[in-house]
């Protein structure tokens, strides 16, 4: 388990350089009290590990800009891949407030060795297209939620993918969560595209999207909790991290059968292959059993297929403790 004894830490993504997992994770001050007040003040902190289980803590990976720049209140989500020229790219949500609320856009960061990052003078990359996407100046949401980059290889050899959280632009307000889609021809220049699901599937936004072939078999991966769903979809759930069936990793996408790989204890999962090749899952640890907050990043759970649907096997959690 990675745990800070003066940060709560919540969403994270990974990267592998054939040696050792990178862990990116969101930290903030436990001083702050109320952990709510986490997301305004949000680091990505950086740490490694051999086995996904000890970790190192290394040197934080980026804060937020000086007033004035658009990631200026919190940096957020992301993910890391590898250019062929070797470069690595960090994409991430940039938070900024505004008059009308927080606005959230993408950007990205580069390193020639995964320890020191320089964020890109052209930032931000993207941000919500009205045409297709909810703003803050559609009333319906908090916030303008355009975030969780989450960039992959075409598996054709077609450039590049991004899954964004994000809102589509018609429906109940509880209702309108969608899978936003970017693509780009080198990482460095991106074009926005329709969401690659549509408004209706019973979730608010879909958090922390990513998408894998676990086994052979693609499958779309997201967080949400109950107070973020539909009316229909929250009842007799507290929410969690959930998978969607998937034709292959470009779509489509059946949110409507999502099912739930965890409840409320266990947020924003990602899966990642071990050093073994076996796939396993990692998430936060959301909720305590008393309803309380926790913060921190679980031990890796093995999953598998069963029935058709993935299964997380939490009681084989590895510890290192064997």
């Amino acid at each position: 388990m990675f745990t800070l004894p003066d940060s709560w830490v919540w969403d994270f993504w990974f990267a592998d350089d054939g040696e050792q997992h990178h862990l990116f994770f969101l930290y903030a001050s436990r001083a702050l009290h109320e952990p709510d007040a986490r997301h305004y003040r949000a680091s990505i902190g950086h740490a490694v590990s051999e086995d996904l289980v000890t970790w190192t803590r290394v040197e934080d990976a980026l804060v937020r800009s000086d007033v004035g720049g658009w990631d200026d209140l919190a940096t957020w989500t992301g993910s890391v891949v590898r250019h062929p020229d070797g470069t690595w790219f960090l994409f991430y949500t940039g938070s900024t407030l505004t008059p009308e609320g927080n606005v959230q856009r993408i950007g990205y960061a580069t390193s020639s060795d995964l320890m020191t990052w320089h964020k890109a003078p052209e930032n931000p990359v993207l941000a919500a297209d009205g045409r297709w996407y909810e703003t803050l100046a559609d009333g319906q949401w908090h916030d303008e939620a355009f975030r969780d980059p989450w960039v992959f290889a075409d598996p054709g050899g077609d450039g590049w993918h991004m899954l964004i959280t994000a809102r589509g632009r018609t429906g109940p307000a509880d209702d309108r969560g969608v899978v936003g889609h970017a693509w780009s021809p080198d990482l460095r220049t991106w074009e926005q595209r329709p969401p690659v699901t549509e408004p209706g599937q019973g979730f608010g936004q879909l958090e922390v999207t990513q998408v894998e072939e676990v086994d052979g078999i693609p499958v779309l991966l997201f967080s949400c909790l109950a107070s973020d769903m539909s009316a229909a979809r929250k009842v007799g759930t507290t929410g969690g991290v959930w998978a969607a069936p998937a034709v292959s990793l470009l779509g489509p996408y059946d949110v409507a059968a999502a099912q739930q790989l965890t409840d409320s204890s266990l947020y924003s999962g990602r899966l990642v292959r071990d050093h073994a090749g076996q796939w396993v899952l990692l998430a936060f640890h959301h909720d305590a059993p008393d309803g309380s907050f926790v913060g921190s990043v679980s031990d890796p759970m093995p999953v598998r297929w069963a029935d058709g649907r993935l299964v997380v096997d939490r009681a084989r959690a590895r510890t290192g403790k064997d």
